[in-house]
């Protein structure tokens, strides 16, 4: 008898047993893989075959089809592909890891495991000023590549959302509005919309979302808040040309002490502070929001 605890607590299961909780209870386990197999070689995903045969345990899934390739249709193409052949090609003609890095961006790690099987090339010594060049320009390139990358990934998710309609509008808005907006405590009464960040994205959307709620324009109480060290008249001038609001209606600017012995971040020509967004005679409007959110947060434990 094996002494591995977990050999000892896993349940057993001899080949002519029935798979407990699957199909009618007299399907036994080799006659469940037969048609797993064959719903495979027909050219089913993991998922397919699962629905077909109603398993939801995944362990017993892949027992099912241990040994199965998977279908050519159901591979996901591997972005480096193209890159590794192109390092073996590079590798073959003489390259070092330091000259393919700089060509392809991609890193030394990821050219050992693609070459390591290639023979090492003959290469003339170099001093360690040289080497420690060729490193920098290939760590570069690797950074110049990684930031395109993480660009294209970007550009591609935001093309996955498309338009709003009214209602996604919605329902952003008021889950950025209980994230970052103003909310009542029940030991100091806030039923008013009070809402401020310093992302000018956030702010045009937070926007666009009261527009959508017909809060009148004229019901806005716009004001900047910000260091006292900044540029305020700059900044100023910066939210009232993002909201397209004259500057002469802004609200008085709240200037934050700056304390020397602390080390901002948020300093330079592209800091402006935050943009404080008001809304008079509100709290109606601030109790529907607020019952709006318990209705999303219901919503979403209704989709288990």
């Amino acid at each position: 008898m094996s002494n591995d605890p977990v050999a000892m607590n896993a349940p057993q299961r001899r080949d002519g047993d029935s798979v407990g909780g699957l199909l009618d209870g007299s399907t036994t386990f080799e006659e469940l893989r037969e048609r797993a197999i064959a719903l495979r070689k027909e050219g089913m995903s993991r998922r397919q075959i699962r629905d077909r045969l109603k398993v939801s345990n995944n362990d017993i899934l892949n027992r099912l089809l241990e040994g199965e390739p998977p279908p050519e249709w159901t591979k996901r193409p591997n972005a480096k592909d193209d890159l590794r052949a192109k390092a073996r090609e590079m590798r073959l003609q003489g390259m070092t890891y330091d000259r393919i890095q700089l060509e392809l961006g991609c890193s030394k790690s990821s050219i050992s495991l693609w070459v390591r099987d290639l023979p090492k090339p003959d290469r003339p010594p170099r001093t360690r000023e040289e080497a420690s060049a060729i490193a920098k320009r290939g760590w570069e390139a690797t950074l110049r590549q990684r930031e395109v990358e993480r660009q294209r990934t970007k550009l591609a998710a935001a093309r996955e959302i498309g338009p709003l309609t009214d209602r996604e509008l919605f329902m952003a808005g008021v889950t950025l509005y209980w994230a970052e907006g103003v909310k009542d405590k029940p030991h100091t009464r806030r039923e008013y919309l009070q809402f401020i960040n310093s992302d000018p994205d956030v702010i045009t959307l937070h926007l666009r979302w009261l527009n959508l709620l017909k809060v009148p324009r004229e019901h806005l109480r716009l004001h900047v808040s910000i260091h006292e060290s900044a540029d305020v008249t700059s900044a100023e001038r910066y939210w009232a040309d993002l909201t397209g609001v004259d500057v002469s209606t802004f609200g008085k600017t709240t200037l934050k002490k700056h304390n020397p012995e602390t080390v901002r971040k948020n300093i330079g020509d592209d800091y402006r502070g935050c943009l404080v967004v008001c809304v008079a005679n509100s709290a109606d409007l601030y109790r529907r929001i607020e019952g709006w959110w318990y209705g999303i947060v219901v919503g979403a434990q209704s989709t288990d």
